[in-house]
């Protein structure tokens, strides 16, 4: 019962948060889904994420540690994934990179912080950061046939990542009324993040069903097993466990549709992948929860 009590007060406030989002779109009131989440991505979340690393009492050690594993779990699930849509003749344009790349930014970063409090964020956001170095890179490749490695280095999420890795290397802090700024503007990020969630689905039309269905059991169960076995591997403690497992099962991201339809893939495929393997997450990612708890 505790534990059933304990999985609902982490999950309830991400879903309802999405909820909200969901409703908001649905009563036709106006939600500039570009404008919120280019405020998001350069704004509010690198100051989530430098904060969140430079204030973390976290040994570096740990943190070098997850990051290693998360590489490497993503390449696993990248090869494995791979082998899926070459198994099923699936177009590799269309399917690849929405069986890799999860929703760790508007749903990961926010369970993590509700279930393992502000270090599990600490441990998010690096997991978070490696998952976007890969998508602004070979992810924009499966979908458009061409890389794209100066985006990263204009990525502020990734300098933020560096810069707040080298604060904790280096023990400094910024002086608390800059802190208190970039805190304040990061808190933004996580209820933005959640209700930009919920409009987004409200506004896709799943396509295929079946298809998604079938595809987002695959990649639920392929990220759960490849994450785990890489946590296992680099002798994660429980929070960095849970958190790099939480993180790589998490559904289809929102912006695996945009760049389907940005680079001419097929969007409504994708689309569908997005809103079923969100609808699957609301049950499976609690059940997870109640294993890594």
């Amino acid at each position: 019962m505790n534990l059933t009590l304990t999985v609902l007060e982490v999950v309830a406030p991400v879903f309802l948060l999405a909820a909200v989002g969901f409703v908001w779109v649905k009563l036709g009131f106006e939600y500039r889904i570009q404008f919120v989440t280019r405020l998001a991505m350069t704004l509010s979340v690198p100051c989530l994420i430098f904060v969140s690393l430079m204030q973390t009492q976290i040994d570096p050690t740990a943190l070098a540690a997850l990051s290693l594993a998360s590489v490497a779990a993503y390449l696993g699930v990248s090869v494995v994934a791979a082998l899926v849509v070459l198994g099923l003749r699936l177009d590799r344009r269309t399917y690849l990179a929405p069986l890799i790349f999860g929703n760790t930014g508007n749903l990961g970063l926010p369970l993590a912080l509700f279930a393992f409090g502000d270090i599990g964020l600490s441990y998010a956001v690096v997991v978070f950061a490696i998952m976007a170095i890969w998508s602004f890179t070979f992810g924009i490749w499966l979908v458009a046939g061409a890389g794209s490695a100066g985006k990263v280095l204009r990525e502020p999420l990734v300098w933020a990542t560096l810069l707040g890795g080298l604060f904790l290397w280096q023990g400094w802090q910024t002086p608390r009324f800059l802190t208190n700024t970039l805190d304040l503007i990061g808190q933004m990020a996580i209820p933005m993040m959640l209700i930009t969630l919920g409009v987004a689905v409200a506004r896709l039309s799943p396509g295929g069903v079946g298809r998604a269905v079938l595809l987002s059991l695959v990649k639920l169960a392929l990220c759960v097993a490849i994450a785990w076995l890489a946590a296992t591997w680099f002798a994660l403690d429980r929070v960095a466990f849970g958190v790099l497992v939480l993180q790589i099962a998490t559904p289809v991201a929102v912006t695996s549709y945009l760049l389907a339809e940005k680079y001419g893939a097929d969007a409504e495929a994708v689309a569908g992948l997005v809103v079923v393997s969100t609808l699957i997450s609301v049950g499976a990612l609690p059940l997870l929860l109640a294993v890594l708890l």
